[in-house]
């Protein structure tokens, strides 16, 4: 592990009158995998979106892969977000009237990759997370666990500096889980990204060289 990828400084939310985060420190290096363990409504997706710049804090400090998020120009973050994040959302956000390998290359194109390298490198992830025979299938066709998968694939294949993943195996079968987990951690480990995994399974927080807990909106070792 190397440079510093993702640093929080004094981190604080509140909605209304309740604080989520309150005063949230954490710094992750190149190459680090870290789970964020919580029950549902800790703040756990809640501080991812803050790293993403999906929302901003109300205190405090973000810098992801040198972007200051918050502090940042429109076009800058939306670089870095282009760029450099990749996002696994518990939603999934798949765009409908695209297939598989369509999905999965949205990020590639949007950096300028062209577009038969782009279709290579979506089939190849896809095919790797159990999905090869289905890459002209449209995300309606699946099952939510094979829809996470895709998701999955799209937030790894323009190979990121930061990736968060917002319970990443919630919708997959064991043996599924476990590939999915496997490939997150070896993109980590080829490209020296950055992981920031939110989760409230123990398992899926194995792969992780560090463990945090989110507790009255701070996060502490787990």
């Amino acid at each position: 592990m190397t440079g510093l990828v993702l640093s929080l400084t004094a981190v604080s939310k509140r909605y209304r009158e309740r604080w989520i985060l309150r005063d949230a420190n954490l710094s992750i290096r190149a190459g680090e995998r870290v789970a964020l363990l919580g029950e549902s409504g800790a703040g756990k997706s809640t501080l991812l979106n803050l790293i993403a710049g999906l929302e901003p804090p109300d205190q405090g400090s973000i810098v992801a892969a040198g972007c200051t998020i918050g502090a940042a120009d429109p076009d800058a973050a939306a670089a870095f977000r282009r760029e450099k994040l990749g996002f696994v959302f518990q939603a999934f956000h798949l765009l409908p009237h695209l297939d598989l390998v369509q999905n999965v290359a949205v990020p590639l194109l949007l950096n300028g990759c062209p577009v038969d390298e782009a279709r290579e490198r979506s089939s190849a992830l896809l095919a790797r997370l159990g999905l090869g025979d289905r890459g002209t299938s449209l995300p309606r066709e699946l099952s939510g666990g094979e829809q996470q998968r895709v998701a999955l694939a799209r937030a790894l294949v323009h190979r990121p500096a930061l990736v968060l993943a917002d319970e990443p195996t919630g919708n997959l079968d064991p043996a599924t889980a476990g590939r999915a987990l496997a490939l997150m951690a070896e993109q980590v480990r080829l490209t020296g990204a950055a992981l920031l995994m939110a989760t409230h399974s123990e398992h899926a927080a194995g792969i992780a060289d560090t463990r945090y807990r989110i507790v009255a909106g701070t996060i502490v070792p787990a």
